[in-house]
């Protein structure tokens, strides 16, 4: 497919911004990376994942507290993608390289490839939000239908109903299945992304193993094949759908836009930033706890704008960009809380399958 393109020759809105946004961090002193908070809340999420994979493993309490400290992991994990992995792969951490990248490598010992996710999610989806054959995010054909330019199947009509069965179930596609469909085709949807250098593969294959070691076969040996069978998928379930809604509400709701490009050479005629707005949705900004476990992903809207910059910032950074979008007529999309978030996403995804 060929390459989309944004009519960026006169960025007036995002360089308003960006200009307050210099300025903010200018004027207080600090860095756009990570601090302390931060540092801490990553010693908590990798301590709090370690104590209860060793729980459910070595001390494998009984049957219902099991599965209560599976769906705790799972959430767990979910946070530790959201806040570590996250910041990291994005290079917005630490200063130094060296710490993002082995923060980033936190999705491999959870069973990913951040390789392969830098290529899909900072690439793919950040450069061509809620663009259909280029953001592999709103691929998730022939199963779900996000907008009315996808091929629409009978099933459809029912989809805002199954949703809840099938985001559970994206975690282990993922990791047992899309990565490998990435990995031996070299393509991250119909986009080609760089070959792997010899030290890749190796952290790919090694890294696939050692997970299957840790949350598959020592388990078997510990607890037996039909617990690890239950308190794995339990845990990966969980994990899938916390990640999966918290992504999804973030693009795939009511009045958020899937763009098109508007000429024969594939090219956008709204620059990238006001793009980004128009595709991407805040919800339950106002709620720390949220903002906490999610990494300041519900602030999807900033972060889209900013990609480097660390969640941690976000709430202040909100305020300036809702001032410009003010300033430039822009319209700042956001949900209050996350039920009405979720609302949304399905009346969306009934809309969508059924039109």
């Amino acid at each position: 497919m060929q390459r989309v393109s944004f009519n960026n020759k006169n960025s007036v809105f995002f360089n308003a911004l960006k200009e307050k946004v210099d300025a903010y961090f200018k004027s207080n002193n600090i860095r756009e990376t990570g601090n302390y908070k931060l540092y801490l809340k990553t010693i908590f999420l990798s301590l709090s994942a370690v104590a209860l994979y060793t729980i459910l493993v070595f001390f494998t309490p009984n049957v219902w507290l099991s599965i209560s400290l599976c769906m705790l992991l799972g959430i767990n994990l979910a946070g530790i993608g959201f806040n570590v992995m996250h910041d990291g792969a994005h290079g917005s951490f630490s200063r130094k390289t060296w710490v993002n990248e082995l923060m980033g490598y936190s999705l491999n010992a959870m069973g990913g490839s951040v390789y392969l996710w830098k290529y899909k999610h900072n690439v793919n989806h950040h450069s061509f939000t809620n663009i259909e054959g280029m953001d592999d995010d709103i691929d998730i054909k022939p199963w779900i239908r996000v907008h009315e330019d996808q091929k629409k199947y009978w099933y459809h009509r029912f989809q805002h109903i199954y949703w809840v069965g099938l985001y559970g179930v994206t975690y282990l596609l993922w990791i047992f299945v899309q990565d490998y469909k990435k990995y031996f085709t070299g393509k991250i949807g119909e986009t080609p992304f760089r070959k792997m250098d010899v030290k890749e593969h190796f952290i790919f294959w090694i890294s696939k193993i050692l997970y299957i070691g840790a949350f598959i076969v020592l388990p078997i040996f510990k607890v037996g094949l039909m617990d690890t069978i239950i308190g794995y998928s339990v845990a990966s379930f969980v994990c899938g759908l916390v990640i999966a809604i918290v992504f999804q509400l973030a693009h795939v709701v009511e009045d958020a836009e899937f763009a098109t490009p508007d000429s024969p050479n594939f090219k956008i005629e709204t620059e990238w930033a006001v793009h980004q707005i128009q595709t991407t949705a805040n919800f339950a900004t106002k709620s720390k706890i949220v903002s906490w476990f999610t990494g300041g992903l519900n602030f999807q809207v900033e972060h889209h704008l900013f990609p480097r910059i660390s969640h941690i910032h976000y709430p202040k950074i909100s305020q300036l960009v809702r001032e410009t979008c003010e300033q430039f007529g822009v319209t700042y999309l956001e949900f209050p809380t996350v039920l009405s978030a979720v609302r949304s996403h399905v009346v969306h995804l009934k809309y969508v399958g059924r039109n």
